[in-house]
């Protein structure tokens, strides 16, 4: 039984691995060709029909390009920066939910690597350890745009970080557990069951964060293309670049699956039919993603703050306060 345990968690790591590595290189598809479709271009169109091999194209660039290491940067910490973002990206995903249980050739699949109970709070853990890939690829560069977009990276992860934290607690006190299935099977009774009807403001909070967690527009300060050239990746080439883009899109579908799992009832009773929802789910939210890029402009560095401490943080804390009285 053992055996058969650790050949399925394997099997599922490698799973999770291959699939949402492709993910990224195909959401990089479909983010060009919504933003095309809302600012009235074309997108990708030559590489292969509809510009569907363009994902292919940069894949083969991406692994053939030159790896440069530039003089006078710190290489060892240089070097391990991308793998640091790339690998927290999917070890978030070990405790999360991606599928109902099912059975295949009389063999019960849980579609989970680990369910731990604490499986939010070792999310939000890993999350937080994941600022340390732009944070010391920027401090290593020898670039001092580099430098500048670490240090707005680490204020907007530490910072947002406390807004996710605080406005995950009132949902928590709600379910009294931390393990994503829980939450799920907490929603199990369908649509009016969801947690986004009771707690309306931490969904908000929640998704709000997630934005700067990711760092997309309009919180898209950690590399802002127009203002510190590419950022804390200004010096890197090659699949090390690819590994921090890896990271980035990897992160915007396993937020996705968190918040559609707390708030939105997850795959609910865990039929054929719930298991689309929560991909349908999922496919929303990563579309808001960019919608956002196409609508919206960046934010300046002191409005993004002001946001974080003194409206987001304080309506969180109030949130929390209600929930309680509300549960006593």
């Amino acid at each position: 039984m053992e055996t058969a345990y650790l050949i399925e968690t394997v099997i599922k790591i490698v799973v999770i691995l291959l699939i949402f590595s492709a993910l990224a290189g195909i959401g990089t598809y479909f983010e060009r060709k919504v933003l095309a479709f809302m600012q009235r271009r074309l997108g990708p169109v030559n590489v292969g029909p509809f510009g569907l091999l363009q994902v292919a194209a940069d894949g083969i660039k991406l692994f053939t390009k030159e790896d440069i290491v530039p003089t006078n940067v710190v290489a060892r910490i240089f070097k391990i920066a991308p793998v640091i973002t790339a690998a927290t990206a999917f070890m978030a995903a070990a405790a999360i939910p991606f599928l109902p249980s099912f059975t295949l050739f009389g063999y019960e699949v849980h579609p989970i690597v680990a369910d731990i109970n604490i499986g939010i709070l070792y999310i939000l853990g890993i999350m937080g350890v994941g600022l340390y890939g732009p944070l010391l690829g920027g401090m290593a560069s020898a670039n001092k745009f580099s430098l500048l977009s670490a240090a707005r990276g680490a204020a907007v992860f530490i910072s947002y970080e406390v807004v996710t934290g605080l406005s995950i607690l009132a949902p928590i006190m709600m379910v009294g557990s931390l393990s994503l299935i829980d939450f799920n099977e907490y929603q199990a009774g369908g649509f009016t069951s969801w947690i986004l009807w009771s707690q309306p403001v931490a969904f908000l909070l929640f998704w709000i964060a997630a934005f700067a967690e990711t760092g997309r527009t309009p919180f898209h300060l950690i590399a802002n293309d127009h203002e510190i050239i590419d950022g804390f990746g200004t010096e890197y080439s090659g699949m090390r670049w690819g590994l921090f883009f890896i990271g980035e899109y990897a992160n915007m579908f396993f937020i996705s699956f968190v918040i559609s799992i707390i708030f939105l009832g997850g795959y609910g009773d865990g039929s054929f039919l719930g298991a689309i929802g929560l991909l349908l789910k999922v496919a929303f939210f990563f579309f808001f993603f960019l919608w956002t890029r196409a609508a919206w402009p960046d934010v300046r560095p002191d409005q993004l703050m002001w946001l974080c401490w003194k409206v987001l943080m304080p309506i969180a804390v109030i949130n929390i306060v209600i929930t309680g009285i509300v549960m006593m």
